[in-house]
């Protein structure tokens, strides 16, 4: 087995071995623990789990969201993401007058298909606060991601090199605290690594997009700076199991996963509009694992 799904197969077992118990904002509940690193050699391939199949195309259409700057779910559900929608229609319902009548609200699947295709509604309710992509792009009319790229050409020695999106002030008024709240750049050797710190981590389900994602962002930076890849590393906080993925976890614990990590090519790039190109080459992971989605 390679040496990712390996780290990863270990967390979980430590999760699940020394987790407590604990409850959470969506009432689902989990077993967790507090402070875990990962660390991945970018020259050992790219970093998509074998273990189970991974929603790539999801994955990308996300990066690419947050790198245009954009927070409302149009785009996402227009491309076929729906990651975000239980977090979209969970605020439109809690927003709406107490005396709205039972037949005015919008099922779920409807509240998506009005997102589409009514673009005064997607406005107003597609929307979810000035998240990820505002912060990385316009923190107060300040472009963080120009700004990362242009230090990583002329200073790539400063120990200034993050991006954040934990923008205190704001966090009131979005739907969703960031989870992965910044991430810090460093050049060494002509290489360039990236490490992400993250405050809560859905292990199961949104760990792996975050490794995976973090990965193209670093793989991307190298294209646009010319340095080659170093290592991926996240600083994990609150890393848990939701307690209706533990038997899904012990499912991909049973698995051994392929010996080496597929290879990505990354063509037509234009990192600060948010556009890329990409091809995975060499990934026969195992069989995708269903667990639902906490909002």
């Amino acid at each position: 087995m390679n040496k990712l799904d390996k780290q990863y197969q270990e967390l979980l077992m430590t999760i699940l071995e020394y987790g407590v118990d604990k409850s959470d904002r969506t009432g689902t509940g989990t077993k967790s623990i507090f402070g875990y690193t990962i660390r991945h050699n970018m020259e050992d391939g790219f970093p998509l789990l074998t273990t189970k199949k991974m929603a790539v195309k999801t994955m990308m259409t996300e990066l690419k969201w947050f790198l245009k700057g954009d927070t409302n779910i149009k785009y996402l559900v227009d491309n076929g993401c729906n990651i975000w929608n239980g977090d979209a229609y969970k605020n439109y319902i809690d927003k709406l007058p107490g005396d709205t009548d039972v037949f005015d609200i919008l099922k779920r699947d409807e509240f998506i298909e009005k997102i589409k295709t009514d673009d005064e509604f997607s406005k107003k309710w597609g929307e979810l606060g000035r998240i990820y992509g505002a912060q990385w792009r316009d923190w107060e009319g300040f472009d963080q991601m120009g700004n990362l790229i242009n230090q990583l050409k002329k200073n790539p020695d400063s120990r200034r090199l993050m991006v954040s999106a934990w923008n205190v002030p704001e966090i009131q008024f979005v739907v969703l605290p960031p989870c992965h709240y910044g991430f810090q750049c460093y050049v060494a050797d002509g290489k360039l690594s990236l490490m992400w710190n993250q405050r809560s981590v859905d292990t199961f389900l949104g760990l792996p997009f975050n490794i995976a994602s973090y990965g193209t962002l670093l793989l991307l930076l190298c294209e646009e700076t010319g340095y080659r890849p170093g290592h991926l590393i996240g600083n994990l906080g609150d890393v848990h199991l939701y307690n209706n993925h533990l038997e899904q976890a012990k499912e991909q614990l049973s698995r051994d996963g392929s010996d080496t990590l597929p290879d990505i090519v990354l063509d037509n790039i234009d990192v600060l509009n948010g556009e890329f190109d990409y091809t995975i080459l060499g990934y026969s992971p195992s069989p995708a694992i269903k667990a639902p989605l906490s909002n």
